[in-house]
């Protein structure tokens, strides 16, 4: 869903009508050199809300506008911290100035110079009370910024802040000379954006597509392939039909296709090839808190017992993921082992439930309380995994008298209509993380207000305090102890049921090169600017 760190994603084209197409073969195998030219044809599920990703919140926004515009620095391919618009940066010994060395001669693509002054003028958009952003409370920490010259940026804190360097691999620099006298909530800018990387945008219909184009005047030089396009398919079957008939170049694919489709079939295996990697991001049933019975820990105690969660991956991702007890991969540091998932447990989940005030008095096979019976909607996007995945979670609050409905959503409607107005009982989304473990955007009580993170109303004191703690706190091992104790409390109080860590499965045609294998710890998409398509693989342009 949302994301501090989103890795890069690519779009795809519409090939131009014409009164015939003949089926090209292509013969893959054989190595080719780099050269540039070329479209890459991908899907998204989603349309992107707008092209500020500091106001837009989502993934697709984010990953859009993260081929339009840059950010100070970014990770690696071995998720170390490397420049981009800043060729070099430097820490105070007391850990609280940053300052960062911008690169010569940078421009935006309208030919204005980016320098300092854009990153002063981005830090003060983002940290302003008017600006509707989830993203503040990182940039807010600090005391004062300054652009003391048209190379340098340096702020500094009040205390040390452990994901500072982070927090500014995540912003993306805005230009000052366009957007000083617009609202940045509501400008031309979010949809005709001016930036300074690999890509510019050149159209977008709604609904239909957004394409973009290289950047002639792109600071982190010329890119392989010169267009993306992203088509908006919210059907991922639609989309995988597009992809065999070789209409698309890549998606995110399921399980299913993964393991069985795709493998079956010899004209696919030859020119698909499938790329597997446990992300850092997680699925989850989640509760508003807000709405009564969900405020009470007992009720959601007892529904996290009721659901088998290897049921879920094995059903819905033939196997395909990872149990989790906390909201960080597994595997790292910041997850702890001790933690388990809850076990399935039917006869715990009905004791709790009648603890809480619920009984079936009337032998409907529905749970009562104060004669209501116990019926919610799960709202979720479309998304085939997550529509699985709440037909078993029906299935199963079914047995022990819960009745259920399943509502699938468009996701900016969902977005817009129920997820920042808090209008929903529960929902099945998932979270994108930062490599760094403060999460205080997500679960901090202060982050509230519509369009910020903490949308399902959690609040809880010794959480903040812990969350509080870890962002200045600079010892490692430290911060290691503090992540798992609000972790713990998170298990415990389960404000939301942690479904699964599924594994991102991807199908791309052989036609593109130079994607490194295995992937590296940054994934795939990594270097995804020097991909190419060799002249003889890439599809006929065909005209009218």
């Amino acid at each position: 869903m949302f994301s501090k760190y989103i890795f890069l994603l690519l779009f795809l084209f519409n090939l131009t009508s014409c009164s015939s197409k003949k089926e090209t073969v292509y013969n893959y195998e054989g190595s080719f050199n780099s050269e540039k030219g070329g479209m890459l044809i991908d899907a998204m599920s989603g349309e992107p809300s707008n092209l500020i990703s500091m106001i837009a919140g989502d993934s697709a926004s984010s990953a859009i506008s993260g081929n339009i515009f840059n950010k100070l620095i970014k990770y690696d391919k071995n998720l170390e911290l490397a420049p981009e618009l800043a060729d070099k940066w430097a820490i105070s010994d007391d850990q609280k100035t940053i300052t960062f060395y911008l690169k010569r001669n940078l421009k935006w693509a309208d030919g204005h110079s980016l320098t300092s002054e854009d990153v002063l003028f981005t830090w003060k958009l983002v940290t302003d009370e008017k600006t509707r952003t989830p993203y503040g409370s990182d940039y807010k920490l600090v005391d004062e910024a300054e652009a003391p010259d048209p190379y340098t940026f340096r702020i500094h804190y009040t205390k040390a802040y452990a994901p500072a360097l982070d927090s500014w691999a995540s912003l993306q620099i805005l230009p000052k000379h366009i957007l000083k006298d617009e609202d940045i909530n509501q400008t031309f800018f979010s949809r005709k954006p001016t930036g300074s990387s690999y890509y510019k945008l050149t159209q977008w219909i709604n609904g239909e597509k957004l394409t973009l184009e290289a950047s002639p005047s792109s600071v982190m030089g010329e890119p392989n392939i010169n267009q993306l396009t992203s088509r908006f398919i919210p059907d991922t079957s639609s989309q995988f039909l597009e992809l065999i008939a070789d209409n698309i170049d890549l998606m995110n694919i399921n399980p299913i296709q993964f393991a069985r489709v795709i493998p079956s079939r010899p004209d696919l295996k030859n020119k698909l090839a499938l790329y597997k990697e446990l992300g850092n991001s997680y699925t989850y049933l989640g509760f508003n808190l807000k709405h009564s019975p969900f405020n009470d820990i007992k009720v959601r105690q007892a529904i996290n017992y009721a659901l088998d969660k290897q049921e879920i991956i094995d059903g819905v991702l033939l196997g395909l993921g990872e149990p989790v007890a906390s909201p960080y991969k597994p595997g790292t540091r910041w997850s702890d082992k001790n933690l388990h998932p809850y076990s399935y447990d039917k006869n715990q989940a009905l004791k709790l439930l009648h603890e809480a005030g619920f009984n079936d008095s009337n032998h409907d096979g529905i749970l009562e309380k104060d004669g209501k019976p116990f019926t919610f909607e799960i709202l979720t996007n479309q998304n085939k995994q997550r529509e699985m995945t709440a037909v078993l979670i029906q299935r199963r609050l079914k047995d022990i008298g819960i009745d259920v409905k399943i509502r699938v959503i468009e996701w900016a409607s969902f977005v817009n209509q129920f997820i920042k107005t808090g209008d929903f009982d529960a929902v099945i989304l998932g979270w994108s993380l930062s490599l760094d473990p403060d999460q205080y955007n997500i679960w901090h009580s202060s982050q509230q207000k519509p369009g910020q993170f903490n949308f399902i109303g959690y609040n809880n004191k010794d959480v903040d305090q812990l969350l509080e703690e870890g962002r200045t706190e600079l010892n490692a091992d430290k911060r290691e102890k503090i992540y798992h104790a609000f972790s713990k409390i998170l298990l415990k109080e389960s404000p939301v049921i942690y479904l699964y860590a599924g594994y991102g499965l991807t199908a791309m045609n052989k036609r593109i090169r130079g994607i490194e294998s295995p992937a590296p710890p940054a994934g795939i998409s990594y270097n995804s600017y020097e991909w190419f398509i060799p002249s003889v693989l890439r599809r006929n342009e065909i005209t009218p």
